[in-house]
């Protein structure tokens, strides 16, 4: 991991800027950081407090064997799987592989060649430079048998468990906290009253738990979905975990963003920028967003061991430390919602949460995330006072007033070019609420003029939101909407 990566992860500085500033440094000389400041991409000040905001939070490099953390006997079983698997033969391939510096894979190589794991090839070329090859002997081939029998994980190498668990605390959700602009602004686009925000900035800064509860289709999931896109800093994510000798693997694809592509790393150098070496067995991201609902189970909760593979997966939770962890259509789920519950009750009171290996080794780790609850049933239906009590932060989304409805209509029909037809969307209100039953909801102004702009493009009809189209849109909305005769 380089500050060059950390620079663009706080907006300082481009990926494009560090590119241009790196050429420039090429061809003059002298340090990369007076070749930033002078061409004014990034102040002295600027670049003093980012090297102190990464001194209080980056991981630092392993510079031996036994800072990793990992027995040499379970690096060597990774190197040799990646040598057969991957076809590694050189240490360079072999340290960008298991994210190890140069000096701790030629230290295993050394290992491995007392071994006899490994023999020489010849010479091969690594990037500009000539570089020994490897590959397995017959006693190599032997030993990652034995390490195939042992798990299958091939990844990054992994960090122990109490630099994870130190990790997790160096970069709680805490360190960030939110004004009333960052969070109206990471809102924009979505009909929030004022009286929610007043509530949820609180919520948010505190990092605890929230209830968002009211009738479906005000924006609950919307709104939670956006809260992690407000927090700016990045945080440092393992790609994996060793426990007791166990493997867990953390990093997801699907969940975490990296700041910078592996394309684009290599752009982002730090020659002159500092001396300290950052630990590559992290991935700079930003915080996760993880939801589950209704197919979430109890089981879902805890590790998940693959006998063939004999790793772990974390589970969701896990993987939104640091960020947000949604929990949708809560008291849908198809196991009592008290029982869900109340396997939160310690992570939120205590913020720890406990896990077991099938081995029935157990752990802690840090429960550090926003989690959130989300539900259109009544809160009193699926939980006691005593649960409830337990969530400190409630809120309620209400359906939108008229005067609410009539701008979020404006712009979702400015937003496609269509105009509204007059008295359409009291039309609307009136077709839903009174004639019908239903309640008015933030969702509905922007499915009608989805619905209505479909139908104009597809039969040549003027970009006009009329009552005809808006009937015909609420009836594919409501497959039993009724007295549509009059629209």
């Amino acid at each position: 991991m380089q500050i060059g990566e950390i620079l663009v992860a706080q907006g300082l500085v481009s990926v494009a800027d560090m590119a241009t500033a790196h050429e420039r440094h090429r061809r003059a000389g002298g340090r990369l950081s007076d070749v930033l400041v002078e061409m004014r991409l990034l102040s002295q000040a600027a670049l003093l407090e980012a090297q102190e905001q990464v001194s209080a939070t980056a991981p630092l490099q392993p510079r031996s064997l036994v800072e990793t953390g990992v027995s040499v006997q379970n690096l060597l079983g990774l190197m040799l799987r990646f040598m057969a698997l991957e076809s590694c033969e050189t240490a360079a391939e072999i340290m960008h592989a298991m994210k190890l510096p140069y000096g701790i894979v030629d230290k295993l190589l050394d290992e491995a060649r007392n071994r006899s794991w490994v023999q020489a090839l010849g010479v091969g070329l690594a990037g500009h430079a000539a570089e020994p090859r490897f590959a397995l002997s017959q006693e190599g081939r032997g030993a990652l048998a034995d390490a195939m029998l042992q798990s299958l994980y091939i990844g990054p190498a992994p960090v122990p468990l109490e630099v994870f668990q130190a990790q997790v605390m160096r970069q709680h959700l805490a360190r960030e906290r939110l004004d009333a602009a960052a969070l109206r602004g990471g809102l924009g686009g979505l009909a929030v009253p004022e009286h929610f925000l007043r509530k949820l900035l609180p919520a948010i800064n505190a990092g605890s738990s929230i209830l968002l509860f009211g009738p479906p289709g005000n924006g609950k999931t919307s709104v939670a979905s956006r809260i992690a896109a407000l927090f700016r800093e990045a945080i440092y994510i393992p790609y994996a975990v060793e426990i007791s000798g166990q493997v867990v693997r953390v990093f997801d694809s699907g969940l975490h963003v990296p700041v910078v592509s592996e394309e684009d790393r290599a752009r982002l150098g730090s020659e002159g920028l500092t001396s300290v070496a950052y630990d590559d067995r992290f991935a700079l991201c930003r915080r996760p967003f993880a939801m589950a609902g209704g197919e979430l189970t109890m089981e879902m909760l805890d590790l998940q061991f693959d006998a063939h593979t004999k790793f772990y997966d974390a589970p969701l939770h896990v993987k939104a430390l640091g960020g947000v962890f949604l929990i949708d259509d809560f008291g849908r789920q198809r196991l009592d919602p008290k029982e869900l519950l109340n396997r939160w009750i310690v992570p939120m009171e205590n913020r720890m949460d406990y896990l077991k290996l099938h081995s029935g080794k157990s752990f802690s780790l840090p429960f550090d995330e926003l989690l959130i609850f989300s539900t259109n049933i009544d809160p009193r239906e699926i939980m006691d006072p005593a649960l409830l009590r337990r969530i400190p932060y409630k809120i309620k989304l209400f359906a939108p007033k008229m005067a609410e409805y009539r701008a979020i209509f404006a712009v979702e029909a400015e937003k496609r070019g269509l105009t509204l037809a007059e008295g359409v969307v009291d039309y609307a209100a009136s077709l839903l609420t009174q004639k019908n039953g239903f309640g008015l909801a933030y969702f509905q102004p922007k499915f009608v003029c989805e619905q209505a702009a479909e139908m104009c493009r597809s039969f040549g009809l003027a970009p006009v939101v009329t009552r005809e189209l808006t009937a015909e849109a609420l009836s594919n909305l409501y497959v039993q909407i009724a007295d549509l005769a009059d629209a």
